[in-house]
């Protein structure tokens, strides 16, 4: 049986990263040190071989990914079933401000309830079945090959949960850095886990020397 592997990748920093705004589906760019982060991805990736490159349609994961498809002469492929989850009217807000406007749905937000939705959003249940749905579907196209995938820190989430068969509900004790490298295989029968949370390449400064 042959497997694809995957390399999945949040998006650089941006502006609402820094200053923990919850973003969701609101289309916020890299800040100058997320466009930094994805010059180095692009150079820390630049020998491997990658069939394809898919990106959510946010611009944040597009302009990420793009960075590396230019060094490998690719197009990225967009796809809107990798966006990050959908938050409705907690986009914008940062955690502070949730919990001080909305306090009965932060804190079923902050216990993972797997039904709650913010209104106007997403539940986790819901973003499961999206995410996990796409990524089976890309996959499924590559057998044999490699891809990146290129989303957001709740997209990532998923997929580590997935690819370890973790409950929506356990406490996250895994780190989800901007641009770090995470390696999973997808198969037939589901997701597994080979690395997570690369960052090399974010402490190599010699990359800086590369690009320029």
């Amino acid at each position: 049986m042959q497997v694809t592997r995957i390399l999945a990748v949040r998006h650089g920093e941006t502006a609402w990263n820094r200053d923990t705004r919850i973003q969701g589906h609101t289309d916020i760019d890299l800040n100058d040190q997320g466009r930094l982060q994805a010059r180095r991805l692009a150079l820390a990736l630049r020998d491997e071989s990658l069939a394809a490159i898919y990106a959510s349609d946010l611009s944040r994961a597009r302009a990420t990914a793009q960075a590396v498809a230019d060094l490998q002469g690719q197009a990225v492929q967009t796809h809107p079933g990798l966006r990050e989850r959908r938050f409705g009217r907690f986009e914008g807000l940062t955690w502070a401000e949730i919990e001080a406007q909305h306090p009965e749905e932060a804190l079923a937000w902050r216990k993972r309830h797997p039904e709650f939705a913010p209104p106007g959003g997403e539940s986790l249940l819901q973003l499961r079945e999206r995410i996990v749905s796409t990524v089976q579907a890309l996959a499924s196209r590559h057998a044999g090959e490699q891809v990146m995938i290129v989303a957001h820190g709740g997209v990532l989430d998923i997929l580590y949960r997935a690819s370890t068969r973790l409950d929506l509900q356990a406490p996250r004790t895994w780190e989800l850095p901007n641009t770090a490298v995470n390696r999973l295989l997808w198969s037939p029968e589901g997701l597994s886990l080979v690395g997570w949370a690369d960052t090399t390449h974010l402490q190599d400064a010699g990359l800086d020397e590369q690009s320029a």
